[in-house]
């Protein structure tokens, strides 16, 4: 999906807006309607796709923990499915509370319900352990679930902060682009690199708090992590609302402009376009989160069932499985990077030559190729994932096999790491390079058309593939080499070299 939607968005923007000089929307643009099917493909049916397989796979190692530790006692085993039952009740109520009025500010109202959402998963949650009479464990496991439900709104606050339209890093990167589009590139970069500080730490916090809450408390510390895990994802439905709105917005601007509403609708969708490329990279930030809490508690599932008690920094082959393991991420990331430039070539060339043939495009009496676009968007993005995806699942096999279980635990504890900060970096830096490109769209530093738009625009280019493509791409990259190292864990604990 985030390849797809950053070949067709890429492609349109070059030609169109920077080299044809035409809005973003326009339907003389060949790319247009693929630009338009791929904001659903890649922010809709892709991120749902990768925040249902974190949902999941954190359920099932919190409830494979439970099974190994508290054999014969099924309430540890369904209580990961009574706690998301409770975020889906808690979604269900928050989603009323999202309202604004005419002045009001769209994104303030969705903050507004994931915070009333994760409020109400708390109460909901412990009525829900409260009825389990579990005694003292159950207080532990209720302040592990709220420690993972803390860390994700300390993301989604950090997040809002580096990508809003209207906060110093957004309008810095926005300055900087006066002065062409290294420099605004470099801010925005930079401001990614910050960004990785307060969910990191929140991670962390959320980790050894729920560890050590766990143990007070009588819980086994693993399962504690698994369910702040479990916790962190449990608002799912209003994280996915939220996300799903980013793209409904982006194409109703684009329909304003494709029908000439006029530019007090399309200034009003521009608002509304940039609310939701915040909330759109909220929901990658909790995606983020997730995944790190969840494949930590994968990580200890695997670790019990090839029987790794532990990991010796001082042998080689572990120090070997952590660097091979925290290689995984840039490479991937790179691979789905150069996959968007690839097919992001050939679809500025297809741009290129409808205009070039038939000119009648831009005097609007006759229509683009729409279709041949969608075409190249669409077998691009699917053979441009063969080579990333073959890698996600046989490098733990062979770093298995040839390295033993313990290197293999090494390698997924590397790749955790790195794919942390990499996706975090991407996915941060990318809003705000998209929002900074938006606020000059306002009328801002020259408004659209000037040299600083069109340095904004080089900037929002860069951070596409960054935001929407490598960087969420990353949770499910570490997700699936944790799974196939689990589901691999007896055989290469049996036949590993």
């Amino acid at each position: 999906g985030g390849i797809y939607t950053k070949t067709a968005d890429i492609g349109a923007d070059l030609v169109g807006k920077v080299e044809i000089g035409i809005p973003e929307d326009d339907p003389r643009n060949p790319a247009v309607i693929a630009d338009n099917v791929g904001d659903n493909v890649g922010d809709v049916a892709g991120m749902g796709a990768d925040l249902i397989d974190s949902y999941i796979a954190g359920t099932i190692a919190a409830m494979l923990i439970g099974a190994e530790t508290y054999v014969g006692q099924a309430t540890y085993v369904i209580l990961p499915l009574l706690i998301k039952t409770s975020g889906i009740f808690a979604s269900i109520l928050g989603l009323f509370l999202v309202r604004v009025g005419k002045k009001g500010s769209p994104g303030a109202a969705l903050n507004r319900g994931t915070f009333a959402t994760c409020f109400i998963f708390a109460v909901l949650t412990f009525l829900v352990i409260n009825t389990l009479q579990l005694g003292n464990r159950g207080l532990g496991i209720f302040f592990s679930a709220t420690a993972g439900l803390i860390a994700g709104m300390i993301i989604g606050i950090t997040t809002d902060f580096f990508t809003s339209i209207d906060r110093t890093p957004v309008l810095k990167t926005a300055e900087a682009a006066r002065t062409g589009a290294a420099i605004s590139i470099l801010e925005g970069f930079s401001y990614g690199i910050m960004s990785i500080v307060p969910p990191v730490l929140g991670i962390v916090v959320a980790m050894l708090a729920s560890w050590n809450i766990a143990s007070m408390f009588g819980v086994d510390p693993f399962y504690g992590i698994a369910i702040a895990a479990v916790g962190m994802l449990a608002t799912l439905g209003m994280i996915i609302s939220a996300d799903a709105y980013g793209p409904i917005v982006d194409n109703a601007k684009g329909i304003a402009e494709q029908s000439g509403l006029g530019e007090e609708v399309i200034e009003k969708a521009d608002k509304l376009d940039a609310a939701g490329n915040t909330a759109k990279a909220i929901t990658k930030g909790f995606a983020i989160g997730a995944a790190a809490l969840q494949v930590i508690a994968l990580f200890h599932a695997f670790a019990l069932i090839a029987g790794v008690k532990v990991i010796d920094l001082l042998d080689p082959k572990i120090v070997a499985g952590v660097f091979v393991g925290a290689m995984m991420p840039p490479l991937f990331a790179a691979l789905l990077i150069l996959a968007v430039g690839k097919n992001g070539y050939r679809m500025v060339e297809e741009i290129r030559r409808q205009f070039r043939e038939n000119p009648g495009i831009m005097e609007g009496t006759s229509k683009p190729d729409y279709a041949r676009c969608v075409d190249i968007a669409t077998k691009g993005a699917l053979r441009e994932l063969i080579l990333p995806g073959v890698l996600a699942i046989i490098t733990p096999l062979i770093v298995g096999f040839l390295l033993g279980p313990a290197a293999l635990a090494a390698f997924l504890a590397g790749s955790i790491v790195t794919g942390i900060i990499f996706a975090l970096l991407m996915a941060n830096a990318g809003g705000t390079w998209d929002n900074a490109k938006k606020y000059i769209e306002t009328g801002k530093f020259g408004g659209k058309g000037s040299d600083a738009h069109k340095a904004a625009v080089v900037g929002d280019t860069v951070g596409d593939p960054f935001k929407d493509t490598a960087g969420p791409s990353l949770n499910t990259m570490i997700t699936v080499m944790t799974l196939v190292a689990t589901v691999f864990a007896p055989l290469i604990a049996l036949y590993a070299l």
